[in-house]
């Protein structure tokens, strides 16, 4: 199970930049805590020191879906401004959105075609009499890579798919931010109120959310009773 999350700022102030930097920590963290694998797919440092404008992160395993929607939604930091001190604003806001993978295409050794070649440059006679070089192509993508690293053309066909598949993955990793910077959008919507999670205070401590009315109602009976007495 694999899920894609993007923590923003969307168009907030450094502030909120300082906020998102603290997140992603505690995302990675509660993710390690959690036994979950997670890559960081893009990282946008804000303006001021140790600040992020936007972070993306692939988060893998087998409890990824509910340690996603865990986050997923408005984050509220109560606390002072770190870069303006006389600053009254205490309630910052970002946002935390999944990010809609692109559909995945199977990998496939059939849609490598293999095409031996004299290899070229240093090597003695050898090596420029017997075709011992080897390019492999994907087919579906065009992508291609030559091996003529050794004057077995078997080791040369092993390398040759070892740095073909990694040249995709590199790809497929490119296409995947390109996809991301095309989700920008998210950063537009970022609400206000009802926070899945909110921090307080400079050592961004987590305070509890209210899932329900039963602690309001709770109050207000405790309320009436005082009243009363």
């Amino acid at each position: 199970m694999e899920r894609i999350i993007q923590i923003t700022a969307g168009r907030g102030p450094a502030e909120c930049t300082w906020v998102v930097a603290q997140v992603l920590k505690k995302v990675l963290e509660e993710a390690q805590e959690q036994q979950l694998e997670t890559i960081l797919l893009q990282r946008e440092a804000g303006i001021e020191n140790g600040t992020v404008e936007t972070a993306s992160i692939a988060i893998r395993g087998k409890n990824a879906d509910r340690f996603v929607n865990s986050w997923i939604g408005t984050i509220q930091w109560i606390g002072q401004s770190q870069f303006r001190k006389m600053h009254k604003r205490k309630n910052w806001f970002i946002g935390i959105f999944e990010i809609e993978q692109q559909k995945d295409s199977l990998f496939s050794e059939n849609d490598i075609q293999y095409q031996a070649m004299r290899s070229s440059g240093a090597g003695g006679q050898h090596v420029n009499k017997v075709s011992s070089a080897i390019r492999a192509t994907h087919i579906p993508t065009g992508i291609a890579v030559v091996s003529m690293d050794s004057r077995s053309q078997h080791q040369n066909k092993k390398l040759a798919t070892e740095r073909l598949i990694k040249k995709l993955e590199d790809e497929k990793l490119l296409q995947l931010k390109n996809h991301i910077g095309k989700q920008w959008e998210n950063q537009l919507n970022i609400q206000r109120g009802n926070p899945v999670r909110v921090f307080t205070g400079s050592d961004f401590k987590k305070n509890k959310v209210e899932k329900s009315y039963k602690g309001t109602r709770q109050k207000l009976k405790n309320d009436l009773r005082n009243e009363h007495n």
